[in-house]
């Protein structure tokens, strides 16, 4: 108790910021249905945000490590707040997208700090509890910031973004605030995106498809729902049901992942997204919508922790950082295809095409782990599963020891 309490700041910090930045994907697309935008300028805004976001994550520890901790959250944090402001002076798709990727930038620029400084400030014992605890704040933020949207989305365009721009200006209140004091920086993790592919085609695989269903589902499924004739305050329980379902699914996930081979595991949530994209393809009423969107969640987010575990089962424990920044930029390569082929997949052929398309990604997936099935070796020892946030680049340090326990406990 007394640890969460020194890091009490940390946690508010996170909160403010899971609602400033989790707020503004599904607001800009649904201000920019209501202002004119074509589906595929909605889905560009998506993708320039994470664009922006594998930017930030590579960019971020060396601004960390050349201004210090909480002069680089402040960067960061000015940056979203410009991004959001920006909006309100200059409506349009060009100038919305660049600032997008300045807020895909904020986001990855504070999470890198505060991961830096819940590494520092973890030991071995507490380190389970700590991160039990920053997988709570973030994901009740991010459903509470679903929630918001329909909201947000009925008032003047300036009231919604100065809102955000308040959250982002408030994050930076705690850190700035704090007495405890920052953490020495580390080096920067190397970008090594070829280990990952030595270690595990199919964990790459399974964080590419991963990137391409979460970012269509957050930066496009508000475009889905309007189609559907859904109003705003719908549409942020459709996107809340998927990070709900998503967050409920990880202990089932994980006891699967830790008792059968994590192959066949990334296998069968692939099938089962398959029916998935099927029962929301034929849900036609709210109550139906919400429910097929908690059960898309469900069966989907967890993957991306499966597949890094599954990763990680072939790593030595020196390589656990980079692998885990490495799993991280196929995702972002994942999310920033994704919004653009999604939004366009709508405005050619129609809602129906949306699901059709992160069922193909899904199917691909079942493929690539069946031939890895016949073609690949078993790990000799499995690691925990761990919830994986895809956060940051130093991720990876924050879940090392976590994933090599007995290592960890040796002088």
């Amino acid at each position: 108790m007394r640890l969460i309490i020194s890091l009490a700041a940390l946690f508010l910090s996170i909160i403010l910021l899971q609602l400033a930045s989790g707020g503004v994907g599904p607001l800009d697309a649904l201000t920019g249905i209501e202002k004119g935008f074509s589906k595929g300028q909605i889905g560009v805004l998506g993708s320039s945000h994470f664009f922006g976001f594998f930017i930030g994550c590579w960019w971020a520890p060396r601004v960390m490590g050349t201004v210090g901790h909480s002069r680089a959250f402040a960067v960061f944090s000015s940056m979203g707040a410009i991004g959001m402001l920006g909006h309100t002076l200059l409506v349009d798709p060009v100038a919305w997208a660049i600032m997008r990727i300045a807020s895909g930038i904020c986001v990855a620029g504070c999470y890198t700090v505060i991961e830096a400084w819940l590494q520092a400030k973890a030991t071995n014992e507490n380190r389970g509890r700590t991160m039990g605890v920053y997988r709570f704040v973030d994901i009740s933020a991010s459903l509470g910031a679903q929630i918001m949207i329909g909201a947000l989305a009925n008032v003047e365009i300036y009231i919604a973004y100065n809102l955000l721009t308040l959250f982002f200006c408030a994050s930076l209140l705690p850190l700035a605030l704090t007495k405890a004091s920052p953490p020495v920086t580390k080096s920067a993790p190397r970008l090594r995106p070829l280990l990952a592919l030595n270690r595990s085609p199919l964990a790459v695989s399974a964080v590419v498809v991963t990137g391409i269903t979460s970012a269509a589902y957050r930066m496009v499924g508000p475009i889905y729902g309007s189609e559907l004739g859904m109003n705003a305050s719908q549409i942020g329980l459709f996107l809340a049901g998927y990070v709900a379902g998503g967050a409920i699914s990880q202990y089932p996930s994980g006891w699967l992942a830790d008792k059968f081979d994590r192959r066949w595991v990334i296998i069968g949530f692939s099938v089962a997204s398959l029916a998935a994209c099927t029962i929301s393809l034929f849900a036609l009423s709210l109550d139906q919508v919400i429910v097929a969107s908690c059960l898309f969640g469900f069966i989907t987010v967890p993957i991306y922790s499966i597949a890094t575990a599954h990763a990680h089962d072939f790593a030595a424990p020196d390589e656990r950082v980079e692998l885990s920044a490495a799993l991280l930029f196929y995702f972002a390569i994942g999310a920033i295809i994704s919004p653009v082929a999604a939004s366009l997949l709508i405005e050619t052929f129609g809602t129906e095409s949306f699901f059709i398309f992160i069922a193909i990604a899904h199917l691909i997936l079942a493929t690539v782990g069946g031939f890895r099935m016949l073609k690949g070796s078993i790990a000799d020892a499995k690691t925990p599963y761990i919830y994986s946030p895809r956060t940051s680049f130093l991720i990876g340090r924050l879940t090392k020891k976590l994933r090599d326990p007995e290592t960890s406990k040796k002088p």
